[in-house]
């Protein structure tokens, strides 16, 4: 069981507060939707379609990080400065989302220190999970067999 979709992570009460700005969006197959490096300045909601995760690997093809489904977050770099996003991500499928304005989000969370807590929790287990992930692939492309293992 995923426990970092917004549907499992979130209470409904401000799930639905953060729906309520949220626009539909689709991207074709193939599409870049950010790169590492730029403005973190939206996220989205897979409602169908797949998206990969990729990190710029010096000399080396992009290293794909995860694939990612429906109800999962796309982007967390636009919650915390300098709003730049830390990995890329494409669309390996026709995908439609919602797409939240950060901006819009941020302000929200001002006002409002119960969704700003629901919403920090949220995307702090997001990057938990994707770091773990990182992690685990980045072992697995570069590392020697083994290197990887706890200590």
């Amino acid at each position: 069981m995923n426990t970092t979709t917004m549907m499992r992570a979130m209470p409904a009460e401000h799930r639905n507060q953060l729906l309520r700005i949220a626009r539909e969006v689709n991207f074709p197959q193939g599409t870049r939707i950010f790169e590492e490096g730029r403005r973190a300045d939206r996220f989205w909601i897979i409602r169908s379609g797949t998206v990969t995760l990729d990190m710029h690997v010096p000399g080396r093809p992009a290293a794909i990080i995860e694939n990612l489904g429906l109800d999962e977050l796309v982007g967390c770099s636009w919650l915390f400065p300098p709003h730049t996003w830390q990995l890329g991500a494409q669309a390996t499928s026709p995908v439609r989302a919602y797409e939240f304005d950060a901006t819009a989000v941020r302000l929200m969370c001002e006002t409002d220190p119960e969704l700003r807590a629901a919403v920090a929790q949220w995307v702090g287990q997001v990057i938990a999970h994707r770091l773990q992930a990182a992690r685990t692939r980045l072992l697995d492309l570069y590392a020697p067999y083994g290197s990887g293992s706890p200590r």
